[in-house]
């Protein structure tokens, strides 16, 4: 089974709760969603097949524990289902980055999936599968990337219509140089939402680049 792959690197996970861990990170080339923020649109195209044992064989060279599957869209490939066991199989911590738009319900259950869910600014909320939120386990987050502040209420609004802080951590996050980092803390607290607000911390260190 070989799957298209457009990059394997090492480097400081950016997001999520394992924020600043040396993290390998392997991205698929492809994606079914347009989102307006979109930083990785070199990754729609592009990259080369891999067997399964070629990912396997650079993802050990890192020498790391720490797994991320990434894309694009990981999952528009279905051999990542397979990928996603093996690296499990094989011992790592495995995470997965997942744009919402496609059933995680066969993903391997080691494995934490970082779930999407698109709001109206991102241009993709129609593409949401909800039916996501009923498979999701206390170590799996759900990230919520932020346009506006009516994106924030939106966001706020299906927090609490999907009870989703009940079911595993909840990421706030501002799109990138459009967003102030400072005026999404201030909501937060303000409302005293249940949820982590964060920053790219790989874009700070090095910024908008790919590799990083």
């Amino acid at each position: 089974m070989k799957l298209k792959i457009h990059e394997i690197f090492y480097s400081l996970q950016g997001e999520s709760s394992r924020v600043g861990l040396p993290t390998v990170f392997v991205r698929l080339t492809g994606c079914p969603m347009r989102c307006v923020y979109c930083d990785t649109a070199y990754a729609f195209s592009g990259g080369s097949n891999m067997e399964i044992s070629e990912i396997m064989a650079k993802v050990a060279e890192c020498g790391t524990k720490y797994v991320t599957v990434t894309g694009g869209e990981p999952l528009a490939q279905k051999g990542c289902f397979v990928l996603l066991k093996e690296l499990c199989d094989a011992g790592y911590s495995v995470s997965l980055e997942t744009g919402g738009a496609i059933d995680i319900s066969p993903v391997d259950q080691r494995v934490s999936v970082i779930l999407d869910v698109k709001t109206p600014e991102s241009g993709e909320v129609e593409n949401n599968v909800w039916s996501n939120l009923m498979h999701l386990k206390p170590a799996d987050e759900v990230k919520f990337v932020l346009c506006s502040r009516a994106d924030y209420d939106w966001a706020k609004q299906v927090l609490s219509q999907y009870h989703i802080a009940d079911k595993c951590p909840v990421l706030f996050s501002p799109v990138y140089s459009q967003v102030s980092p400072t005026d999404l803390a201030e909501w937060v607290l303000a409302d005293k939402l249940p949820v982590r607000m964060q920053v790219q911390l790989h874009k700070i260190l090095w910024g908008e680049k790919p590799g990083v």
